[in-house]
């Protein structure tokens, strides 16, 4: 098979597997509305349709190339249902993740937060606040439950799931424990160290390294393809999320600037910073009224430090690390054409 013809087959399988987890979750939320618990949760079951419509499914692609690294059937198998539960527990991390973090936009949309506070009855502007806050709670809280429910549901491969188990459970612990990093600290000496171990636990896992394992464990893959997993998959996921957090520097939205977040790059900046720069990053840096002329200042501190270059390097490095683990002989062809493509994107 030629490499054009083989990336043009992989770009039509992702295209096959993203509508196979996108009408699995249809269906699914199809019935969660048909046949509500109460008259409450139709309304619930739309907020989170439209959350999910703006997802791009890099998960359940990389699930499925776990799949085909451990020689499932290159239909899929049981991969539009692990990819839809994923999704939904990336919907349930999100929805949780902009409560903690007080953000009124999401992909340019408003939260789930502030969306559903136009739910509460009454004119008290302080309880409706609360209200979105403490709702969105609850149905991120149903989402997760959800992804099980859809896990488990009858005509899913039982022993695929079960032999995914291990991870799945380990991933939503690193996720929690990543978020609980998130929140914990200010510009402390050991700010880098930790903001390292929330991209990693909270997002660099997730995104790739933990999808892909799910679906090689879920196809019953030896050991050896699991590692080469790892070894593709942790590197490329701190790529992506380093990548993510120079957008959101310097990117066109002010979000990230006004949230605050202790990331690498911010934590490599405050390290790198002298006494005046250090000030004016505690100042403006997690400011909620931040203007654009805040940030112009922010952006010039961490280019002044020579951060931004330092991330690109580390971008970089993972991105090459990553494509060298494509070349262990335990991944079958299909799944090293089809991470090669995914790596590209």
């Amino acid at each position: 098979m030629s490499a054009r013809l083989s990336t043009v087959t992989a770009e039509m399988d992702f295209d096959r597997i993203t509508r196979a987890v996108g009408e699995t979750l249809e269906e699914f939320l199809e019935g969660q509305a048909r046949h509500p618990l109460d008259p409450c949760l139709p309304p619930l079951v739309d907020v989170v349709r439209e959350f999910l419509g703006g997802g791009g499914r890099s998960r359940p692609l990389f699930c499925y190339c776990g799949w085909l690294a451990g020689d499932g059937d290159p239909a899929g198998g049981p991969v539009a249902r692990l990819g839809a539960a994923l999704e939904l527990f990336h919907t349930f991390a999100l929805i949780h993740d902009d409560v903690l973090d007080g953000s009124a936009l999401r992909r340019g949309r408003p939260t789930v937060h502030r969306v559903l506070r136009g739910s509460y009855h009454g004119q008290d502007e302080g309880e409706a606040g609360r209200f979105g806050v403490n709702a969105a709670i609850l149905l991120g809280d149903l989402c997760l439950t959800w992804a099980d429910e859809l896990l488990y549901a009858s005509g899913t491969d039982q022993d695929s799931i079960r032999r995914a188990e291990p991870v799945l459970h380990a991933m939503r612990t690193e996720v929690l424990v990543g978020q609980y990093l998130d929140l914990a600290g200010g510009w402390t000496d050991d700010v880098l160290d930790r903001s390292w171990r929330a991209l990693r636990h909270k997002t660099a896992g997730f995104t790739v390294e933990r999808p892909l394992q799910i679906g090689a464990l879920a196809a019953a893959a030896p050991p050896d393809v699991l590692r080469a997993c790892g070894a593709y998959g942790r590197p490329l996921g701190e790529a992506f999320q380093l990548e993510d957090e120079m957008l959101g520097v310097f990117g066109d939205s002010l979000a990230a600037l006004r949230e605050g977040r202790r990331t690498v790059l911010m934590a490599l900046t405050w390290r790198r910073a002298g006494r005046r720069q250090r000030e004016a990053i505690a100042a403006g840096y997690g400011d909620p009224h931040l203007d654009r002329e805040g940030a112009e200042r922010l952006r010039a501190i961490v280019q002044d430090t020579g951060a931004d270059l330092a991330i690109g390097d580390l971008v970089e490095a993972r991105r090459r690390e990553a494509l060298a683990a494509l070349e262990s002989p335990a991944l079958p062809r299909p799944a090293r054409t089809a991470l090669t493509r995914l790596t590209a994107r």
